[in-house]
């Protein structure tokens, strides 16, 4: 008798940003997708619902990598270059400002690297690079410098996220999968200073079977006006520059 077994369905979600219509917006789409495990990249805080979002996740019981952005949250923020900087600082005190002692202590058990079985395949997960959160992984990053940065790695995937782009990406026998970001997608790389969004949230699925994976890179829909009425209620520093960012579905 021959026997068949169904492939395993892994979500990446990654770079929340406290932007909760566009973290439920992918809930409910991975609602309907039956995924079997979800796992979460990190920079989870840092927008104009920080508490509500942290909350939302924790909810999840799934794991969380730790990103830039949570550091930030628990120890301060650092100077930030560039023009948005200081505005970005403003609003990174802010948000960490609004966290409670429970949501800290949560952010600080996510750990800098999750190791993952799915079906055969091994899937490290991390913000940014396996060398540090700061790190960016893109097309045009040369291939000895990412062989320099995978170079403990062995495993069929390595999922990351951190550049708000999304990315797939061969490199050896391991796959390269950056789902983009659920709360602050960028439109463009580099953001040039001028930070542009595009109006969805962004997401990805691995798929394990057989031994084999493969990855599905997806954009949720939702109501971006909603987001910027949020905002503007938060009490967020510069919400009208942060609202601004965003292009509508006709320009993107």
């Amino acid at each position: 008798m021959t026997s068949y077994s169904s492939p395993m369905r892994l979500a990446l979600i990654s770079d929340l940003h406290g932007n909760l219509p566009a973290f439920e917006a992918v809930l409910g789409e991975l609602e309907e997708s039956r995924v079997d495990r979800i796992v979460c990249l990190g920079d989870v805080a840092a927008g104009p619902q920080p508490r509500e979002t942290v909350d939302r996740l924790r909810c999840l019981r799934c794991p969380v990598v730790l990103g830039n952005w949570d550091t930030w949250m628990l120890n301060g923020m650092p100077d930030l270059a560039g023009y948005a900087g200081p505005r970005l600082r403003d609003q990174g005190e802010w948000c960490a400002a609004q966290l409670d002692e429970r949501d800290k202590t949560f952010l600080a058990t996510f750990p800098e690297q999750l190791e993952l079985q799915l079906d055969g395949s091994s899937v490290l997960c991390v913000h940014g690079s396996p060398r540090s959160f700061m790190e960016d992984i893109h097309p045009s990053t040369p291939d000895h410098e990412v062989a320099e940065m995978l170079s403990d790695v062995e495993h069929s995937a390595l999922t990351a996220g951190h550049t708000h782009v999304q990315l797939v990406r061969p490199h050896n026998s391991t796959l390269i999968v950056n789902p983009g970001s659920v709360g602050l997608p960028f439109h463009t790389w580099p953001p040039n200073g001028a930070l542009r969004m595009s109006p969805w949230a962004e997401y990805a699925v691995l798929t394990s079977e057989e031994g084999r994976i493969t990855a599905e890179l997806r954009r949720a829909p939702y109501d971006v006006s909603t987001l910027r009425e949020v905002a503007h209620e938060s009490g967020m520093p510069h919400p009208e520059w942060w609202a601004g960012q965003w292009l509508s579905a006709g320009e993107a």
